[in-house]
């Protein structure tokens, strides 16, 4: 637990200095790295590493696509998922002996899944000069959080299962108590945000809390999945980069779904008046 707890402080650091230079390049970086790892987990846990052609696609438009976001120009970013779904298509044609159509299914999915939910990051700071940053924090805590308030309302309230077969500790109690809880953090962080960072603006709480709400579901959603991955495949984690947490998809398996969501409900309602 100790490991557990330094490793996510110094995760928080790390974030909080990238967060103080998101409108620079470094966020475009941090993403294109995460990203790149993510991606190389995902393979591993599929044994799509040994198609290294197909690897190598996959990494390279990964690496490059939060640049292309970043500077906003939707041509190129259409034209390097194109180029890139093409060449991994290609490349299957020199592997289809030792490869079948669900793993070529699967290695075009997860460069293209994890490009268009990490970059979704960019494009939420892209959304607002003033706001921007805050939309990035509270997407990563509209993943996290619910899933610390379903982890304790769980421990202690816990009776019934939500999906046994899939992850044994999560209970339909957690569930609920992630989902009200997330609710009421958004609410609650921004009535602190308003008051004392953002004076001028006010929310709109009942949007705030069903946007909570949401991405307590949706993060649920992204874990589930990513735990039915690890499950089938026999593995405990996708990686060892952060100790005591996994791989960078055990840690942004819930933010998978909530990033994109977070972008669409804020492209279309302003909880800030």
């Amino acid at each position: 637990m100790t490991i557990r707890i330094i490793s996510g402080l110094i995760g928080v650091v790390i974030a909080i200095f990238i967060l103080c230079f998101a409108s620079t390049p470094l966020l475009p970086a941090a993403i294109a790295v995460l990203s790149v790892i993510a991606v190389c987990e995902l393979y591993k846990a599929n044994d799509c590493l040994q198609y290294k052609a197909m690897t190598v696609t996959a990494l390279v438009y990964t690496a490059a696509a939060p640049f292309m976001i970043y500077v906003g120009n939707s041509t190129y970013s259409t034209l390097l998922t194109t180029v890139a779904v093409m060449m991994l298509f290609a490349s299957y044609m020199g592997v289809h002996k030792k490869m079948n159509f669900e793993k070529l299914a699967y290695s075009v999915l997860v460069p293209l899944l994890i490009s268009f939910s990490m970059t979704s990051l960019i494009k939420l700071n892209a959304l607002s000069d003033r706001h921007g940053v805050v939309y990035i924090v509270l997407s990563l805590c509209g993943a996290w959080i619910a899933d610390t308030a379903a982890y304790f309302t769980g421990t202690f309230l816990g009776k019934h299962k939500l999906c046994p077969e899939i992850s044994p500790k999560k209970t339909i109690e957690g569930f609920a108590g992630g989902l009200i809880f997330n609710g009421l953090f958004m609410a609650a962080f921004n009535f602190v945000y308003v008051t004392y960072f953002a004076k001028g603006c006010g929310v709109n709480y009942i949007s705030s809390f069903f946007l909570g709400v949401f991405c307590a579901a949706l993060g649920t959603l992204g874990d589930l999945t990513a735990s039915l991955l690890k499950r089938q495949r026999g593995i405990k984690d996708y990686g060892n980069i952060m100790p005591g947490h996994g791989g960078v998809m055990d840690r942004f398996d819930s933010v998978l779904f909530v990033a994109p969501f977070m972008h669409a409900y804020l492209s279309m309602i302003n909880i800030y008046v």
